[in-house]
């Protein structure tokens, strides 16, 4: 019950925290200007990779991820650990790209009704029990979000990208039990040859190089990516399905 108890508490705060960085860097795509949404995307899974490297290396990491990817045996599983990766790489990019062309706040009810779709898997696909505190919150934030959808009119497909994206990504490393730096790290190396195919052509690499800005906006930009990401990924894995997704709010 105790190791409950405080696998409870460190999910709930590595939940908020993580909303308060992924709120942070929803601004990034009008901060980084005239960079596009597709070349900021680029960047910040560059940047990710690069701040996770660097972190990887000073905690001494590097044993545990390799024990975790040798823990990997037959191609299912192998294909259960790879199918994620370009779910993230899509997400990145609508993230960075709906700002800055006027699709913010549909994502932004995509992020809404996405916890709605991991308390129904959590509740009814694994039988999790609710208190009633978190029906109540879930029938608030239900309201909410059918105003919202009263208030558009219809639901645009930037919503449903993200709100039907995201659940399988965290499913399918639940399933495997991935530690998330062990699957983060490889989402990041997995992308990184197309973010770079993507940069050249569009020259991303020198419109970033020749603004003075950028060189320590990337930097933060990666730094709070890896961070929000990690704590989102620990809070998945240590929180009820239900419980994760009430929490999203």
């Amino acid at each position: 019950v105790m190791l409950t108890t405080n696998q409870t508490f460190q999910g709930t705060l590595a939940a908020i925290s993580s909303s308060f960085l992924f709120s942070m860097m929803f601004l990034f795509g009008l901060f980084m200007l005239p960079l596009s949404g597709t070349q900021v995307a680029s960047w910040r899974i560059l940047m990710m990779l690069l701040s996770l490297l660097i972190l990887i290396s000073f905690t001494k990491q590097w044993q545990h991820v390799f024990a975790s990817l040798k823990t990997l045996k037959t191609p299912k599983e192998w294909l259960i650990f790879i199918l994620p990766t370009p779910i993230l790489g899509a997400q990145i990019w609508i993230f960075m790209w709906a700002p800055v062309n006027d699709l913010g706040l549909e994502v932004t009810l995509g992020y809404f009704l996405y916890p709605m779709i991991m308390i129904v898997v959590g509740r009814f696909f694994y039988n999790e029990d609710m208190s009633l505190l978190q029906w109540l919150a879930t029938i608030c934030a239900a309201l909410g979000i059918g105003y919202d959808v009263w208030q558009y009119g219809s639901i645009s497909w930037a919503t449903l990208f993200v709100c039907l994206g995201y659940p399988p990504y965290y499913l399918l490393r639940r399933k495997l039990a991935v530690p998330p730096i062990t699957g983060l790290i490889s989402d990041l190396v997995l992308l990184t040859p197309v973010v770079l195919v993507v940069l050249y052509v569009s020259g991303g690499f020198e419109l970033a190089f020749a603004t003075d800005k950028f060189w320590y906006l990337l930097p933060l930009l990666g730094i709070i990516s890896t961070a929000a990401m990690a704590l989102t990924m620990v809070a998945s894995q240590k929180l009820p399905v239900s419980l994760f997704g009430t929490l999203c709010y």
